[in-house]
């Protein structure tokens, strides 16, 4: 897949076209993408998602401190994995938002020839979200494209959202999040030295950092699946300040004990997908108590993971 960041490096022939956020490409988006690229491959074209970045409620002002459940690269992985051909990552600026709906497709028009745009249910493009399903089908009866708008995804708790994954993670409850998104929710970034408490008390862990960005589930113990060099292992991850250790810490820790897994990897990748939430965080009255529960944290990890 060719991931792009400028609508400058375009220049397709015939092209079927999808445009939004895409957070998380949860289970509705991805109905929406399996459709796309199923009907460019039927109808020889390519298949086109346009994703903006930053999210267009920070630039407005509508929501502050934006958190993310995929950054850009990671989003490029997953479309990868699903079969797009092109993705553009396209900056949202006071620029974007001061273009009408009409500006913004004839931009896109001048780098592709458009056959089929698909769209969520309430998407809008332009100033003042003008660009809806009706005003943009007018459009595409004029320029030789055709609109497709797709009815929400629901399950029993109501339509399939980013924004009900994002709460879902705040709550700790990553077993929803994954239905939602019908795929584990994960945090990766580079390992970075503790202070070797762990490895002191036999429990080594990998210590992860990730962007400020993103979301990260609640403080707890959770039972994941940790991905380095390759290879996936169980692994116990903790999300907090270790109130046993350092009670008067602010930012959490995101610290993984790798069952079974003895290798130096300070600086390599780590993945982490969060399966279920074992426990909320603790502070233990001695080191004792805190590896017998450790032990039985372990214990139920490799039961939900087997």
């Amino acid at each position: 897949m060719l991931h792009i960041h400028s609508l400058n490096d375009l220049s397709l022939e015939k092209t079927w076209l999808t445009i939004g956020v895409f957070d998380g490409i949860h289970r509705g988006h991805q109905e929406m993408i399996r459709t796309l690229i199923k009907g460019a491959k039927e109808n020889g074209a390519s298949s086109l998602v346009i994703s903006f970045y930053p999210h267009p409620a920070a630039v407005l002002g509508k929501r502050r401190d934006v958190k993310y459940l995929t950054l850009p690269e990671e989003k490029a992985g997953i479309l990868a994995e699903m079969g797009v051909d092109i993705l553009l990552t396209h900056p949202f600026n006071s620029g974007v938002t001061d273009l009408s709906a009409e500006e913004f497709m004839g931009n896109i028009l001048a780098k592709i020839e458009l056959k089929k745009m698909l769209i969520g249910y309430d998407f809008a493009l332009g100033k003042n979200r003008q660009g809806d399903e009706k005003y943009l089908s007018k459009l595409g009866e004029r320029d030789g494209y055709a609109v497709q708008a797709f009815h929400p995804i629901s399950d029993e708790m109501g339509i399939i959202s980013s924004s009900r994954v994002r709460d879902s993670l705040v709550a700790g409850k990553v077993r929803n999040a994954h239905q939602l998104l019908g795929h584990p929710y994960a945090l990766s970034g580079p390992i970075i030295r503790g202070d070797g408490r762990g490895r002191k008390i036999n429990i080594p862990t990998a210590n992860i950092e990730v962007p400020d960005e993103k979301i990260v589930p609640l403080n707890g113990v959770y039972a994941c699946w940790a991905s380095v060099r390759g290879e996936k292992h169980p692994a116990v991850t903790n999300i907090g300040i270790r109130p046993t250790f350092t009670p008067d810490k602010v930012h959490a820790n995101i610290e993984t004990h790798i069952l079974g897994f003895k290798e130096d990897i300070y600086g390599e990748e780590l993945r982490l997908e969060f399966i279920s939430r074992l426990r909320g965080e603790k502070k233990f009255d001695s080191v004792n108590e805190l590896l017998s529960q450790i032990k039985v944290d372990i214990a139920k990890a490799q039961e939900i993971l087997k």
